[in-house]
């Protein structure tokens, strides 16, 4: 498999929000199917590629296929011995080699969106671009949404998806993938209320937060409850204030820091 093919596969693969796995034949002494290198990238249910076929493959497929099904799964190497004096799982490989493929689960990464994309929010997405994630921007205001704005995001790892939504932001909560951790940042206070509730609404959510002072929380709590009809457990699930509370600097760059903390430490008790 050529380098384009195996990398469109993987491609689609995180397109999808698919776990899956990178094969690579990492090492041949002896007689085998394929050379160091060849490369199969493993879907739960399809296959890309090709290592040689027969049991190797088979073996790494199935190995693959339990690895990302567990928490946090790390690479590993595989030895074969292809001799018909060796009983194989998948049959008889007896090409005379011996073959070391090395294993990479390719996990779904997190998820993240933030609904409002202003000074905060834009530092905070320049920080959550390094990292392998999901990152959905989402604003009523098209101008905060400019491809010059957000130029700084164009060496990004994460997979960026910009969302310009002039009248009901709320409507993309649906659109999400399960699991997406929500930020609410908005320059509207209402809009932010809007989102809460609509958060609260919305099955499948990561973590939802809320930047705001004590007082903004006090009335959205009122709000959410006596408006929402949500109860107080629900009502819980929201985090405000968010950020580090060690961190009491009130620049955008400074609250942005202090929120990607705290978010990453969210997705790595999630791993375990």
């Amino acid at each position: 498999m050529s380098d384009s093919t195996w990398v469109r596969a993987v491609a689609r693969l995180r397109a999808r929000r698919e776990p899956g796995g990178l094969v690579t034949v990492a090492a041949v002494r002896g007689h085998a199917p394929r050379r160091a290198g060849a490369k199969l990238v493993v879907g739960q249910t399809e296959t890309w590629g090709s290592i040689g076929g027969g049991n190797i493959e088979a073996v790494a497929i199935d190995r693959v296929r339990e690895l990302i099904e567990t928490a946090d799964p790390e690479p590993e190497l595989m030895e074969f011995a292809l001799t018909d004096k060796v009983t194989n799982r998948h049959g008889v490989q007896c090409c005379g080699g011996a073959v070391t493929v090395l294993l990479e689960p390719l996990p779904v990464g997190p998820a993240v969106a933030i609904f409002g994309v202003g000074h905060v929010g834009l530092e905070l997405a320049r920080i959550l671009a390094r990292h392998d994630l999901d990152l959905h921007l989402i604003d009523t205001r098209a101008d905060v949404l400019t491809e010059e704005r957000l130029g700084a995001l164009a060496d990004a790892v994460a997979q960026i998806h910009v969302h310009h939504t002039p009248l009901l932001p709320e409507e993309v909560l649906a659109q999400l993938p399960p699991g997406t951790h929500i930020l609410i940042m908005t320059h509207d206070h209402a809009e932010d209320a809007a989102l809460c509730d609509a958060a609260l609404r919305t099955t499948d959510l990561g973590s939802i937060g809320l930047i705001g002072s004590a007082a903004k929380w006090a009335r959205f709590r009122q709000r959410l409850a006596t408006e929402g009809g949500h109860d107080a457990a629900a009502i819980d699930r929201i985090k405000t204030p968010i950020g580090l509370s060690e961190l009491t600097g009130k620049e955008p760059a400074t609250i942005a820091v202090g929120v990607a903390a705290d978010l990453l430490r969210t997705f790595e008790q999630s791993r375990r």
